[in-house]
């Protein structure tokens, strides 16, 4: 029998499934990319399809705490996006076909965020460009991205039905991963969690703060945050909990990088 030819290393012959390898190599310490980081996803749906009375507000709120705080800018699709899913799910499109056109429209909010904050030195990047962050902050630049993930076209399929199940939340959370960033902050509409669906029950209960491992088991009809995000955080390495604020209310960010608590705070 030929032998395969080896390169030798510690993983040599592994496949790179076997379970005991995982455990094996599981306390390798990653480095932090962007340790001081603060990663903030402005939502679509619930901050910027609320136009100039909501979002210029907000932007010059975020652009003043970033004289101070490293921050990174993730921005979501909103409307547009529930439109043109609405259009391909009719169609038959696959989930993959979704994902990508979704994030185009994300891509169209940051290019607006980043000129509305050009007086803040920011600057529009794509997802390929995450490297590039820690020289851009050195130099007193604001980054500023859409929030969908690239895996676009090769996107996961959804347990249930085509809808794509990394969006904008999922990309935030990810990049603020990878970049081992020091918080991760949801712009929402709402105050926080809630155990129902506020618009709908106007006394449903707030959640301060809650287990990621929790929050899954409860099996919430609605959530205010894409659940795969807290699927995540189960298992992350760098972030060990996201924060839902409020962006209506002027003070929020500041108050969350002050690491009060504000709206909910979802923990590893």
């Amino acid at each position: 029998m030929t032998q395969r030819r080896e390169i030798k290393n510690k993983l040599q012959g592994e496949t790179l499934v076997r379970r005991g390898l995982m455990h094996e190599r599981s306390g390798v310490e990653q480095i932090r990319i962007a340790p001081e980081l603060n990663v903030i996803k402005i939502g679509g749906h619930g901050t910027i399809d609320f136009g100039a009375e909501v979002l210029l507000p907000l932007l010059d709120e975020v652009g003043e705490l970033s004289k101070s705080h490293q921050i990174l800018i993730a921005t979501g699709g909103g409307v547009r996006v529930r439109h043109i899913m609405d259009i391909g799910i009719d169609l038959g499109m696959p989930t993959g076909i979704l994902a990508e056109l979704s994030g185009t429209v994300s891509e169209q909010n940051a290019i607006m965020v980043s000129a509305i904050m050009a007086k803040y030195k920011a600057v529009h990047i794509s997802n390929d460009d995450l490297l590039d962050i820690p020289m851009l902050l050195s130099m007193g630049q604001l980054p500023v991205m859409r929030g969908t993930p690239i895996f676009g076209l090769y996107e996961v399929p959804s347990a249930v039905g085509p809808i794509p199940q990394h969006r904008t939340d999922t990309g935030a959370f990810l990049a603020a991963e990878v970049l081992g960033a020091k918080r991760c902050i949801l712009v929402k509409n709402v105050d926080g969690l809630y155990l129902e669906n506020p618009a709908i029950n106007p006394d449903a209960e707030l959640i301060r703060e809650i287990k990621a491992e929790e929050l899954l088991e409860m099996h919430l009809e609605d959530l205010v945050l894409e659940e795969k995000v807290v699927e995540c955080l189960c298992y992350s390495k760098n972030i060990h909990e996201v924060r839902i604020v409020n962006g209506h209310k002027r003070g929020n960010i500041k108050k969350a990088l002050n690491d009060e608590n504000c709206g909910t705070i979802i923990r590893k």
